[in-house]
């Protein structure tokens, strides 16, 4: 659960051969709560709750600052986060996930 909604948890390995390009329509500075990604950790495969502290400590973390046009492209399976804005203002981001392959056990990705 997610500000109410229902998340799904695919599984590791179909994240591991997945990757996330974002478009930043709006600049995103330090107060307008960046993604924060933990460099590296897309490598220990998924990461227990309880153990993502002790991972970011290990891997580090790093604000994804971005200007209006910045594009991002990261490992899917990353930690990532985002902190409360301190000074809320537009933050439009495309973001678009890649996959290498089709979903198993007949599902399908929904998609335009």
């Amino acid at each position: 659960m997610k500000d109410g909604l229902i998340h799904v948890a695919p599984p590791a390995d179909l994240l591991a051969g997945m990757i996330t390009l974002r478009v930043h329509l709006d600049a995103v500075g330090p107060d307008n709560a960046p993604l924060l990604v933990a460099p590296g950790s897309h490598r220990l495969g998924r990461v227990a709750v309880a153990d993502i502290p002790g991972a970011v400590r290990r891997c580090g973390q790093v604000a994804c600052l971005a200007e209006a046009g910045d594009i991002w492209l990261y490992a899917t399976l990353i930690l990532h986060a985002s902190d409360a804005a301190t000074r809320p203002r537009h933050r439009r981001v495309l973001q678009v996930d890649y996959a290498v392959g089709d979903l198993p056990g007949g599902l399908r990705w929904l998609g335009i």
